[in-house]
């Protein structure tokens, strides 16, 4: 159910954001992705302590 011929749908009548709330919707994402990446470099970081620096001399 398109309403021409590009494919998108009609728009519907759901819920409309303010400017503002996208704004702090958008600010929310990129802090919460921020954090995640952190917390990755985090782990691997105390991951690769954990190993320690033994893990790195090794025969190939």
């Amino acid at each position: 159910m398109t309403d021409n011929d590009t494919g998108k749908k009609p728009p519907t009548d759901g819920i409309m954001l303010t400017e503002e709330q996208r704004k702090r919707r958008r600010a929310r994402s990129v802090a919460i992705a921020l954090v995640l990446a952190a917390l990755c470099v985090l782990f691997y970081i105390v991951t690769i302590v954990k190993l320690g620096p033994g893990v790195l001399v090794r025969p190939l």
